[in-house]
């Protein structure tokens, strides 16, 4: 063996490992054999600081209770609060989706602690027999345990910043619905005239319809809180002592300031991945509307010559390589496909939930991985519709009003005064003949011009009021 490797052992052999590198033989044979996603787990740096603050927990909660020795606690806290500090990262090297139910990534903390550790302790790296990745740092603990209450950690963190993204996107909505508030357009059900309505009212709709999930999403994180420590293999707490689940779980919540709890049945929530179903469900629900708002967006900026054309899209870039002069709504085009991938990390969300057997699920890495993802590129995306697109929209005010005053639908608003048999006499009529519906009402002699104008005033066409036969 070179001077550039040390000599580590596990039960499946011998490896050489770099001499400066932190990890273990055990991160170094995961690494061998997860070449999947090219993305390491230092790529999501909540769930180095949620792995850290777990391995700080479980050596308080061990020392306190006489089973780890005071000195080796204080080694290992020190060197898991370089990680919370963001020192060691680039130690954590294997690939985010892999085999054993996150073993590698819990063994990946646990040798990078431990070396750690050895080296505050004035040792060289690879000492286990002084400071153990598995006896020391991985006491009264399982991979079982571990991980999941890592991904929960790290899950409700990136939670609070996506529901500010929401609020931050739902907000832009409103300014803009207050912007538009007088301004009055052509609603359209299944892309047909239906009645008239203000811009404001179409944004205002929108920002609800955003500010709903925001409820959704602390209710599914409400069910994120609960975690497993102390389950250890499979829920039964074996190799712990009576009071470790608790006492691990107060000095967890201390070390995060979250409001976790420990789960009433560990049995349970070591096979039971139910909460990310319900998390991922409300993604889906949120991204579902998002693509549809911004589908709507493209069809009411359309044109500018040949569309709807009642909005502008603030324009971000030249549209065509061939077409001079083309703008495209290329923000909410991008939105539409953050939509797509979050739908899509539903699904395996589900069949890796689905597919847990019996005590464990061991599909918890792409589980994790794909709320990750989903969870980062929603955020991102509302807070690219918010600020590249939403704030810099104006209103085609004129042409909004041109439409109105064109449309058949307008009629709808003489139901009550003339009944709805003449009104589609009427509508029938204005189509047929391109005639408004204005003209044929006074014609037939249904109403005078003093009583159409005030029906059919857009203005009071856009909210309840008292009719009068």
């Amino acid at each position: 063996m070179g001077t550039e490797c040390r000599l580590e052992r596990d039960c499946v052999g011998e490896l050489e490992v770099p001499c400066d590198a932190y990890y273990g033989c055990q991160t170094l044979r995961a690494m061998n054999n997860y070449h999947i996603t090219g993305i390491p787990i230092s790529h999501y740096p909540r769930l180095l600081t949620a792995l850290a603050y777990i391995k700080m927990a479980a050596a308080q909660a061990n020392a306190s209770l006489g089973l780890l020795d005071e000195s080796l606690a204080r080694a290992i806290c020190r060197a898991c609060e370089d990680i919370v500090d963001g020192k060691l990262h680039e130690q954590f090297v294997v690939d985010v989706i892999q085999g054993g139910a996150g073993t590698s990534t819990n063994m990946n903390a646990n040798e990078v602690i431990a070396n750690r550790a050895l080296e505050i302790m004035g040792h060289e790296k690879g000492r286990y027999d002084l400071i153990s990745p598995n006896t020391h740092v991985n006491m009264s603990q399982s991979t079982n345990d571990v991980y999941p209450t890592a991904l929960r950690i790290a899950l409700i963190l990136e939670i609070r910043e996506l529901i500010d993204a929401l609020i931050y996107l739902r907000e832009a909505f409103e300014t803009k619905g207050e912007e538009f508030a007088e301004i009055i357009k052509m609603g359209r059900t299944q892309l047909q005239d239906a009645v008239p309505m203000t811009l404001g009212q179409e944004f205002q709709a929108w920002a609800v319809m955003v500010g709903e999930d925001e409820h959704r999403l602390k209710e599914a994180q409400g069910l994120v809180h609960e975690i497993n420590m102390g389950a250890t293999a499979i829920g039964t707490g074996l190799n712990t002592h009576p009071d470790y689940a608790r006492t691990v779980t107060e000095k967890l919540v201390e070390l995060t300031t979250l409001p976790l709890v420990s789960s009433p049945n560990l049995v349970e929530a070591t096979q039971d991945t139910g909460a990310y179903v319900q998390l991922s469900g409300v993604l889906k629900r949120f991204t579902v509307k998002l693509s549809k708002i911004c589908n709507d967006l493209r069809l009411l900026s359309s044109g500018p010559r040949c569309g709807l054309n009642e909005i502008n899209l603030p324009p971000m870039a030249p549209g065509s390589s061939i077409m001079p002069g083309k703008v495209n709504p290329v923000i909410p085009e991008v939105v539409n496909q953050v939509a797509f991938k979050v739908i899509g990390n539903d699904l395996t969300v589900t069949m890796a939930a689905e597919a847990g057997q019996l005590e464990l699920n061991v599909m918890e890495p792409v589980l994790g991985q794909s709320l990750f993802e989903s969870i980062n590129i929603l955020r991102r995306g509302c807070l690219t519709l918010a600020d590249k697109c939403i704030r810099g929209i104006t209103a085609n005010e004129d042409r909004c009003r041109e439409l109105v005053e064109n449309s058949i639908g307008l009629v709808t608003a003489l139901n009550p005064y003339i009944g709805y048999e003449k009104s589609t006499e009427i509508a029938k009529a204005a189509v047929e003949s391109g005639r408004s519906v204005y003209d044929i009402v006074l014609e037939k002699g249904y109403l005078t011009s003093q009583e159409l104008e005030d029906i059919l005033k857009p203005e009071n066409m856009t909210r309840p009021r008292f009719f009068h036969h």
